[in-house]
């Protein structure tokens, strides 16, 4: 790795950088402007659908009341029939009054059960679980679905990723090295790789919803960067020239990228099963953008399955982060204070798997701690590293 530094290309780097945040900042607001018009569109479709439901309950009890009559009618010249060949005391009314009781009751119960899971509607969490190929049926995208401001954003967000990573690759470019030596760079590309996993799963599922949540927090890591850790282009210290560095930070960035995705998931899940809970009670729900975002049960699935990748790259990041100390300092595990937050990420984060596969923890419990898990690596990279004095102090402020 050499010392070479182009400044002329670093300068070109940040001019970059800022042209992709504020293309982000465009891709944010459309993302928002797509969720208000989305889930508009599908709360006046789940208004026609109440008012279909209700038409067609209405039309079963008219019919049902009908067929009250005609049984009832039917049962009186029973009756009548009965009296005039048969002795009094015979119970063929209370017979008669029965049936007709059987058929109102059986007449009005099937109508309504009918009526109360319209397609797009939002269920409870053992209504919402599934099992085999249509587990994550809610993340297809929906043919016809006309949703021009969620185009125009991904769109602009592609075109925002482009300049971003021309900005991080002509950093190192201008560097000589590889760009995540110090806590700007370290922001930057890991903003970038946000993106791109973001980007990447867009391929496979429409997580477009969740659009609004990565391109903000994309835009706040390239604010904090900018503003909160400039650093002008510098060669690596000693301590950094390794080709570990390449291997331990590149698979800690990607980690960190599936973190705040999973971390975006589970902010909405809470917010979706509260909403659910309230519209179980009949409770009207004040947060109508959610209409756009699949229930908090499927949420909670995929954003455990991205943990269990993000959760193995972090167990490679500690895995070498320690023989990368025993080749630098001569030791594997030296209570060095970012040493020992990297471990606590790891043990929260195992923490939420162990507890959701064996212990049950679902729903509510297992959002809360994927969130714990997050704020421990904000800490990790906020805190620890400009805070805290030891031998991972390499931020460049």
């Amino acid at each position: 790795m050499g010392s070479d530094i182009n400044v002329t290309l670093g300068n070109w780097s940040e001019w970059f950088m800022l042209l992709a945040a504020m293309t982000y900042m465009v891709v944010f607001v459309a993302f928002v402007w797509d969720m208000a018009s989305h889930s508009k569109t599908l709360g006046l479709r789940e208004e026609e659908r109440a008012r279909k439901r209700a038409a067609a309950e209405n039309d079963s009890r008219e019919l049902v009341g009908v067929g009250a009559s005609s049984a009832a009618s039917a049962s009186a010249d029973a009756r009548s029939t009965a009296s005039a060949t048969h002795a009094p005391g015979v119970d063929g009314a209370g017979t008669g009054g029965t049936g007709a009781n059987g058929v109102v009751g059986n007449g009005s119960a099937s109508p309504a059960s009918a009526g109360s899971a319209a397609p797009g509607e939002f269920r409870t969490s053992a209504e919402n679980t599934t099992k085999g190929a249509g587990e994550f049926e809610a993340l297809n995208y929906k043919k016809g679905a006309r949703r021009p401001a969620a185009r125009v954003a991904v769109m602009l967000m592609v075109i925002a990723f482009a300049l971003h990573v021309f900005a991080v690759v002509s950093r190192g470019v201008a560097a000589d090295r590889v760009p995540w030596a110090n806590m700007y760079e370290f922001c930057s590309t890991g903003a970038m790789v946000v993106a791109g996993v973001y980007l990447v799963t867009l391929i496979f599922k429409d997580l477009r919803f969740v659009g609004p949540m990565v391109s903000g927090l994309v835009l706040i890591m390239l604010c904090l960067a900018t503003i909160a850790f400039p650093t002008p282009v510098s060669p690596l210290q000693p301590a950094l020239q390794s080709y570990w560095l390449i291997i331990h930070v590149s698979i800690a960035v990607a980690a960190s990228g599936i973190f705040t995705i999973t971390f975006a998931m589970a902010v909405l899940q809470l917010l979706q099963s509260r909403r659910e809970k309230r519209l179980a009670l009949g409770q009207e729900s004040r947060m109508g953008f959610l209409r756009a975002v699949p229930s908090s049960v499927t949420l909670e699935n995929f954003a455990f399955r991205l943990n269990s990748v993000g959760f193995v790259f972090w167990t490679f990041t500690l895995a070498a982060g320690a023989i990368w100390a025993d080749q630098a300092w001569g030791r594997f595990w030296g209570w060095d204070t970012k040493e020992v937050w990297t471990f606590v990420v790891w043990t929260v984060y195992a923490a939420y798997m162990h507890a959701r596969v064996t212990r049950g923890w679902n729903g509510n419990r297992s959002a809360w701690l994927a969130i714990a898990g997050y704020m421990c690596v904000v800490f990790n990279f906020t805190v620890v590293n400009t805070l805290f004095p030891g031998l991972h102090s390499y931020s460049g402020l």
